[in-house]
């Protein structure tokens, strides 16, 4: 069920952007990153209290933005969120992100030649999963989320460019619905930072 609802909230979102790329006179851009997650809290077991340490997480993120006001969609995976060194009690675990973005960034004509910051904030799904050793237990959870951040894009060609950008991830309070998997409700936050390459057509 969990996947079935990613891949109609993907769907929906990549026919979204092509409308609004198509609509609007304004940059389009694909940015691909890599960056880490940091400082997460949760309230779902977690036995090798791996969320709050730094984690790789790779993705990338479509983007629509005029003169000043525009939108992304964002899309990211973080393989092992819950797993931390050699203690080897979880066997497999991700944290994926999807959102969509209102962005607000400095006023293009006046950063076309240096750097262009920018703010976002928005909402989608945070898919959680987690599985131990001797099925003790496993995680499956899809829920709402909400994101906001910030970052900053320079451009050395007409068309390719560097972006940096730092986003803080939430689920919207939840009652746990698995018993034993959680610790006051179903609460999972963090930070992520990223460096991306930009692609603008």
């Amino acid at each position: 069920m969990s996947r079935h609802l990613i891949q109609r909230a993907v769907l929906s979102a990549v026919a979204a952007f092509g409308i609004a790329a198509s609509a609007f006179g304004a940059d389009k851009q694909i940015r691909p990153f890599i960056g880490t997650t940091f400082s997460g809290e949760t309230t779902f077991l977690d036995p090798e209290n791996a969320a709050g340490s730094p984690n790789l997480v790779v993705g990338a993120t479509a983007v629509v933005l005029g003169e000043v006001f525009g939108f992304d969609i964002d899309f990211a995976d973080a393989p092992g969120f819950f797993q931390k060194g050699d203690a080897n009690l979880v066997l497999s675990s991700h944290v994926t992100t999807l959102s969509a973005n209102v962005v607000i960034a400095a006023p293009r004509r006046k950063t076309e030649y240096g750097l262009r910051p920018y703010v976002v904030a928005g909402g989608g799904l945070m898919r959680l999963s987690q599985d131990t050793w001797g099925d003790a237990y496993h995680i499956r959870r899809v829920l709402p989320a909400f994101d906001i951040g910030g970052g900053v894009v320079g451009f050395v060609s007409p068309r390719v460019g560097i972006g940096w950008e730092v986003r803080r991830f939430q689920n919207l309070h939840h009652e746990s619905e698995e018993s034993g998997t959680t610790f006051g409700g179903e609460r999972l936050s963090f930070w992520r930072a990223g460096m991306a390459v930009v692609y603008r057509f």
